[in-house]
């Protein structure tokens, strides 16, 4: 099932649900008008959303309309919790080596994350708003979670159980604000502005044989500027979702409607004549200039700066996209107040 969260105004927005082929799409008003009232109360609610999918894909629903991935905001557009891992290892040791630091052992053990702002999320098609280009602005391609109650103590496997719906997400960062930030021992908090989804949320059913094990076997593609720079596996996952979950439920419950994030989607390189190479490319510029300060000695590529654009899509084996495109540019805050 795929569903999305369209913009009637309000800040929850309507949901709809989409045809597999993400074609058309059918406001589902009769049955639930928001995507947290239907993760509040799935077991009742899914099935009847289900029925209306399968309508959907025959052709048969009567009220059916283009589905326009302009029209729509996050299908989740503000959460009780958003959660986000740093799950591929090897996005932590590139960037770690970059600056001659060492990965301590307890990351290969257990996941990092930290906790970002959840209250105002961004649709797939929206501007990246920043005030100052010198901030470093950053991409970051990732799959995110949305959960069922997940309780304390749950294990991995328990917590697997939770999830409801995957999406992508374009985890903004200011790189050059981090710094600062993390010197004061207390987190992310100004260089993570608001974070987009993907214009549909799926059901792990969708992905077929590509979910399994907690992770999806699939790439994530990622254009810069309409030139592709990544094209990453995203079941190189050192932690699966069920350990993430788990993580963050070590203390504490988790409630419908959390949003869990993988960090950023990385792939290790490969040696070929004793020379490491990407052939994947990246899923974060930080990434990028990592790669160029190990192998050159310094760092070549900028960040971006206003106007540019960035693109994060996931295709099945059939070469269909499975949760539409984020595709978004890069606009200064004065000219979003104007707007």
């Amino acid at each position: 099932m795929k569903l999305a969260t369209y913009n009637d105004g309000s800040r929850d927005g309507q949901l709809v649900v989409v045809s597999r082929d993400l074609s058309t799409s059918h406001y589902a008003s009769g049955i639930a008008s928001r995507m947290q009232q239907a993760l509040d109360d799935w077991n009742f609610l899914a099935p009847q959303l289900q029925d209306l999918y399968e309508t959907l894909n025959y052709g048969k629903a009567r009220h059916a309309f283009a589905f326009d991935p302009r029209q729509c905001l996050a299908p989740l557009p503000r959460a009780y919790q958003w959660a986000d891992g740093s799950a591929y290892i090897n996005h932590v040791e590139l960037v770690r080596l970059a600056r001659n630091s060492t990965v301590p052992a307890n990351y290969y053990t257990e996941p990092l994350m930290y906790q970002g702002g959840s209250d105002d999320f961004i649709g797939a098609t929206h501007d990246i708003v920043c005030a100052d280009a010198a901030w470093g602005i950053d991409f970051e391609s990732e799959l995110a979670v949305i959960t069922a109650d997940v309780p304390m103590q749950a294990s991995p496997d328990e917590a697997l159980q939770g999830v409801r719906l995957l999406m992508l997400a374009n985890d903004v960062s200011l790189r050059h604000l981090i710094p600062d930030e993390l010197a004061k021992s207390f987190g992310f908090f100004q260089s993570k502005p608001a974070t987009a989804f993907s214009p549909v949320a799926v059901t792990p059913d969708e992905l077929g044989d590509a979910w399994r094990e907690g992770r999806v076997h699939l790439p994530v593609t990622t254009h810069w500027n309409g030139q592709r720079v990544g094209h990453c596996d995203a079941g190189e996952m050192t932690f699966h979702f069920g350990q993430l979950i788990a993580h963050l439920c070590r203390t504490r419950n988790c409630r419908a409607g959390s949003i869990i994030g993988s960090g950023t989607i990385s792939n290790r390189g490969v040696e070929v004549d004793g020379v490491k190479t990407w052939p994947r490319g990246y899923s974060c510029i930080a990434e990028q200039r990592a790669i160029e300060t190990i192998t050159q000695g310094a760092p070549k590529t900028e960040y971006m700066q206003f106007g540019d654009t960035v693109r994060i899509e996931m295709l099945d084996a059939r070469g269909s996209s499975v949760f539409g495109a984020i595709e978004q540019k890069v606009a200064p805050l004065a000219a979003a107040v104007a707007s």
